[in-house]
C-alpha cells in the first residue's frame, strides 16, 4: 500500500510538472492588438505631440494641464523607447525559471511589448529573451507616483499562462524598482501621473 500511495504521489508530481511547464512555455493571449509599423510611428508622434503640451509654460493663475494618453500611443512610445516592436515570435523550449529569477534578472533582452490600460490598471505583455529562449512575462497593477517618483503596485503576474501569486515576485519587483529609483524619477515640470479611465494622465506642476 505504501508503495502503491508512493507510485500515486510521484505520477501525481509528474503529471503538475509537466503541465506547469506547458503554462509556461505556452504563448498566451495577447493583452492588446498588435500595431504596425505606420501605427506605431503615428502614435509616438501624438505621445510626444501632447508631452510637447506639458513641457510649455504655464501662464500664471491658469490651471495645471492634464494630458491623457491612449494605451496604443503608450505602446508605441515604449515600443520606440526600447527599440522593440509589438507583437513577437513562439517561445522555445526551457527549464521552468523561477519567478525571482525572471523579475530580479539582470541579463534579460526585452524583444517586444504591449500595453493596455483597463480602468485604473496598466496590463503589459513583455517576449523576454533569456537563456536563449523566448519567455512571455504578463504584469498588470496601479500606476502612479509618489513623493515625484513613478510607483508601481502589482495585481497580477504571469509566466506563459501560468499565473504566480503577486506575494512571490513583489519583493523582488520592488527591490529592482528601488535599485532603478532614479530612473524612476519624474522629469521637472510634471506633478504626476496615474492610469484612471483607461488612459494614462499626466499632470503638469
Amino acid at each position: 500500500m505504501e508503495i502503491t500511495g508512493r507510485r500515486i504521489f510521484t505520477a501525481v508530481t509528474l503529471i503538475g510538472t509537466a503541465v506547469t511547464a506547458y503554462q509556461v512555455l505556452s504563448k498566451p493571449e495577447p493583452v492588446a492588438a498588435p500595431l504596425s509599423v505606420e501605427a506605431v510611428r503615428a502614435n509616438a508622434e501624438s505621445f510626444d505631440q501632447k508631452l510637447r503640451q506639458l513641457q510649455a509654460t504655464r501662464s500664471e493663475g491658469s490651471d495645471p494641464a492634464e494630458v491623457r494618453f491612449s494605451s496604443e500611443e503608450v505602446s508605441a512610445e515604449l515600443a520606440e523607447a526600447t527599440g522593440t516592436m509589438p507583437g513577437g515570435s513562439a517561445p522555445k523550449p526551457v527549464s521552468s525559471p523561477s519567478p525571482e529569477t525572471t523579475v530580479a534578472a539582470g541579463e534579460v533582452e526585452v524583444k517586444s511589448c504591449q500595453v493596455k490600460l483597463e480602468g485604473d490598471v496598466a496590463r503589459g505583455q513583455f517576449v523576454a529573451r533569456t537563456g536563449g529562449a523566448n519567455i512571455y512575462v504578463t504584469l498588470a497593477g496601479h500606476l502612479g507616483s509618489q513623493n515625484g517618483y513613478v510607483t508601481f503596485d502589482p495585481t497580477e503576474f504571469k509566466i506563459g499562462e501560468l499565473s504566480i501569486p503577486v506575494s512571490l515576485v513583489n519583493s523582488a519587483l520592488q527591490k529592482k524598482l528601488a535599485e532603478q529609483r532614479e530612473q524612476l524619477k519624474l522629469p521637472e515640470g510634471i506633478a504626476s501621473l496615474r492610469v484612471a479611465n483607461g488612459e494614462l494622465v499626466i499632470t503638469q506642476k
